[in-house]
């Protein structure tokens, strides 16, 4: 990843209002999503009453992040029937909405006529774009980050499109 990519704490330690997350893809194969993943398939799943158990560092960041006041919130846009891996994500999901995280989820079928941005991305106070690239098979290729005031727009735009849309997590049934 490039230098000039800030680390996620840098990143959402620099929001002071907004965290908006856009996801586009079916699954991803990030490198430290292959043992949770593996784990879930194998049948493990997170025990709401053990939060210590919970994947920490993300959760306490996101925790940190919506108490200074920042308001996160996670759009997904997923294929239905969903994947398995976008079952995994649901499954776990209540931990990101413990954490103060806002979660919601757009059938793709409802998403035709939004104008989408390429990738997948965070877009932080409205301006600061964190492109999330990966390559075909699902694994991270870097971020790269943006200040371009008419990206900045279609992102903050289409976020908003597909959260007005979107399905709030504890409303969203699997298919």
């Amino acid at each position: 990843m490039p230098s000039n990519v800030p680390t996620f704490p840098e990143l959402l330690g620099s929001a002071t209002s907004t965290a908006v997350h856009l996801e586009m893809r079916d699954s991803y194969a990030v490198d430290y999503e292959k043992g949770p993943f593996a784990d879930w398939r194998a049948g493990h799943r997170h025990n709401p009453a053990d939060r210590a158990s919970w994947l920490r560092a993300w959760l306490d960041l996101i925790q940190e992040t919506v108490g200074r006041g920042v308001v996160v919130r996670r759009a997904r846009i997923v294929s239905e029937p969903v994947s398995e891996y976008t079952r995994f994500l649901y499954d776990n999901t209540f931990t990101n909405v413990a954490a103060g995280e806002q979660v919601r989820r757009l059938p793709r079928r409802q998403a035709s006529t939004i104008a989408l941005p390429g990738n997948d991305l965070w877009l932080i106070d409205g301006r600061l774009i964190r492109w999330n690239h990966f390559t075909g098979q699902g694994a991270s290729a870097g971020g790269q980050i943006s200040e371009d005031p008419a990206a900045a727009k279609l992102c903050a735009d289409a976020f908003e499109a597909v959260w007005a849309r979107a399905i709030p997590h504890d409303q969203y049934t699997i298919s």
